[in-house]
C-alpha cells in the first residue's frame, strides 16, 4: 500500500517538474545560451570580462533551479513529517496492545490520508513555482 501512495506522489511531481522545464526552464536555458554565445563575440573584452559576462547569463538559471530544488525539497519534508506521524501512531497502537492487521490499516488509512492532503498541494506549488520562474525569466 506505501509503495502505491509512493507512487501516486512520485508520478505527480515527476509531472509537475516536466511541466516546469517544458515551459519555463527550457526557454531560461535558451536565454542563457543566447546571451553567453554574445558575450563571447566581444573581440574588446578581457577574458575575466567575458567569465563575468557568461556568469551574469547563468544567474538566472542557476536561481530557477535553486527554487525549484527548494521547493521539492519542502514538499519531501512536509511529506516525510505526515508518514512518520503515521509511523509513531502505529508504533504507540501496537504498543498499547492493538492487533497487527489493525494497526497496518490504521497505519495504510493514515499514510494514504497524508499523500490525499499533499497531492492537493502539487497545482497551487506548480503555480508558486510558475510565477517565480516568470519573474526570473524576465
Amino acid at each position: 500500500m506505501a509503495e502505491l501512495q509512493q507512487l501516486r506522489v512520485q508520478e505527480a511531481v515527476d509531472s509537475m517538474v516536466k511541466s516546469l522545464e517544458k515551459e519555463n526552464i527550457r526557454k531560461m536555458q535558451g536565454l542563457m545560451f543566447r546571451c553567453s554565445a554574445s558575450c563571447c563575440e566581444d573581440s574588446q573584452a578581457s577574458m575575466q570580462q567575458v567569465h563575468q559576462c557568461i556568469e551574469r547569463c547563468h544567474a538566472p538559471l542557476a536561481q530557477a533551479q535553486a527554487l525549484v530544488t527548494s521547493e521539492l525539497e519542502k514538499f519531501q519534508d512536509r511529506l516525510a513529517r505526515c508518514t512518520m506521524h503515521c509511523n509513531d501512531k502505529a508504533k504507540d497502537s501496537i504498543d498499547a496492545g492493538s492487533k497487527e492487521l489493525q494497526v497496518k490499516q490504521q497505519l495504510d488509512g493514515c499514510v494514504t490520508k497524508c499523500v490525499d492532503d499533499h497531492m492537493h498541494l502539487i497545482p497551487t506549488m506548480t503555480k508558486k513555482m510558475k510565477e517565480a520562474l516568470l519573474s526570473m525569466g524576465k
